[in-house]
């Protein structure tokens, strides 16, 4: 009976813990992240605590803007573990994102992280989309930002940022990992190598395959992170 109980115990807590887990949870200060060791886990491994330095939690230049000479218009600055190892398993990162006029941060999605985004100047168009309703279709949710103005994209759903201003446009955003990742639409389901078959994207568009082999053709910039 108390194996029994302590069987139901254990699968109760690590239900919990699937429902309320995003990144690790720390277990001490800090882990800041070794991004040279050869050891695969689940994030980074830590790096030695008497080797940590200030340094490890520091870095600059976020105002400096972001080259947007590209097809979007756009360009995105990460801050995240990759670039601060000290964001290891704190479950948080930041980006700075520069929109030239007309410049687009075209529909993605962040697997690991919701996004809060505030506009410091110019002004943008936002939206985000559901995933599948139960009666059939999607809802999107979109609004103009101006500057002050704060809008957020939950996790894993599909979102976008268009300046249609004649100015520049920036924004930063907070996101709730430090690794969220990234998946550009257009680009996973076009340009991805080895491509999709036409046959299965030409089904799933409702198009001719020709439309399919010229789209995978392009060159598709990619902005992100």
């Amino acid at each position: 009976m108390a194996v029994k109980l302590l069987l139901i115990a254990l699968l109760a807590l690590a239900s919990c813990s699937a429902i309320l887990a995003s990144d690790p949870s720390p277990l001490q200060d800090f882990c800041v992240a070794d991004l040279q060791s050869k050891v695969f886990v689940n994030g980074f491994p830590c790096k030695n605590a008497d080797d940590v330095r200030a340094e490890d939690f520091f870095r600059s230049g976020l105002d400096r803007p972001g080259d947007t000479n590209n097809y979007l218009r756009s360009n995105v600055t990460p801050v995240n573990v990759n670039q601060i190892p000290g964001l290891n398993t704190l479950g948080i990162s930041l980006v700075r994102i520069d929109y030239g006029p007309n410049g687009l941060n075209p529909p993605h999605t962040h697997p690991r992280a919701t996004e809060v985004l505030a506009v410091i100047e110019g002004e943008l168009y936002v939206g985000f989309v559901t995933s599948n309703l139960n009666g059939g279709g999607n809802r999107l949710f979109t609004k103009n930002l101006r500057k002050g103005d704060v809008f957020v994209f939950p996790q894993g759903l599909i979102h976008f940022q268009f300046n249609r201003g004649k100015t520049n446009a920036i924004a930063f955003a907070g996101l709730s990992s430090q690794n969220p990742g990234v998946i550009t639409i257009a680009n996973a389901v076009f340009g991805s190598r080895p491509p999709i078959s036409d046959d299965v994207l030409a089904k799933a568009f409702q198009v001719d395959k020709n439309l399919v082999d010229w789209l995978q053709a392009q060159f598709w910039t990619d902005n992100n992170y």
